[in-house]
C-alpha cells in the first residue's frame, strides 16, 4: 500500500488536522527535551561541577603566579635602580678620570702622610661592556710602612671605587722609608660622542 500525501489534499478547516499538527509539535518538543535532559549541552551535573573546581584552582595558581611575577618585577626594578645609582655615583667620565683620580689618590697620599711621585694611566675596554673601560693607574710614592698602611686605609674608604690590584714596597737606604708601587684600577664610563 502506498501513502500518497499530498498538502494540497489535506482539509486545513477540519480540527482533527490542527490537533494532529499540535501533537506532532508537542510529541518533537518532548523529544528534544528528552534528549536535552539525557544528554544535557554543559555535560552532567558531576562534569560541570569537576569543571569548576578545575578552573577555581587554575584561577587560584594562576593569582599567585601573578603575585610572584609583581614581586620579582619589583625586585627587578630595585636591583636596576640600585645599579644604576651604583654605576653614577662609582663609574666617573673617561674624560674627567684621569685628572680626578690623581687629585683623589694625591690627596689621599698627602692625608696619610705619604709624598706622591708620579703617576701613569693606561686605557682598556672591559669585554661584553660597550660603555665602560677599565683604567690602570701605576702610581710610586714614598713613606713609611704607617704611613703606606694608613694610605691603604683611606683608599679603602674613598668614595671612588679604587681598586688596589698590586703593591709593592721596597726599603730606601734613608731611615724607615720605602718606595712604594701601587697599581690601581678604576672603571670608567665611555660617553657615546666625546
Amino acid at each position: 500500500m502506498r501513502l500518497n500525501l499530498k498538502v494540497n489534499s489535506i482539509d486545513w478547516r477540519n480540527p482533527s488536522v490542527y490537533m494532529r499538527l499540535v501533537l506532532g509539535l508537542l510529541l518533537a518538543a518532548n523529544l528534544v527535551a528528552l534528549w536535552m535532559l539525557l544528554f544535557p549541552p554543559g555535560g552532567s551535573l558531576e562534569e560541570v561541577e569537576e569543571r569548576s573546581v578545575s578552573l577555581r584552582q587554575r584561577s587560584i595558581q594562576q593569582t599567585r603566579t601573578l603575585e610572584r611575577m609583581r614581586v620579582l618585577a619589583a625586585k627587578v626594578q630595585e636591583s636596576r635602580s640600585a645599579g644604576e645609582k651604583f654605576f653614577a655615583s662609582y663609574f666617573m667620565e673617561r674624560r674627567k678620570a684621569a685628572s680626578t683620580i690623581v687629585g683623589e689618590l694625591t690627596s689621599l697620599a698627602k692625608k696619610a702622610g705619604i709624598k706622591s711621585k708620579e703617576h701613569s694611566f693606561i686605557l682598556e675596554p672591559v669585554d661584553g661592556a660597550e660603555d665602560l673601560s677599565m683604567m690602570t693607574v701605576n702610581g710610586s710614592y714614598e713613606g713609611t710602612y704607617a704611613d703606606l698602611i694608613q694610605f691603604v686605609y683611606r683608599v679603602d674608604q674613598s668614595p671612588r671605587f679604587l681598586i688596589i690590584e698590586s703593591l709593592s714596597a721596597a726599603p730606601q737606604q734613608s731611615a724607615g722609608l720605602l718606595n712604594i708601587s701601587i697599581r690601581f684600577h678604576v672603571f670608567v664610563k665611555e660617553i657615546p660622542g666625546t
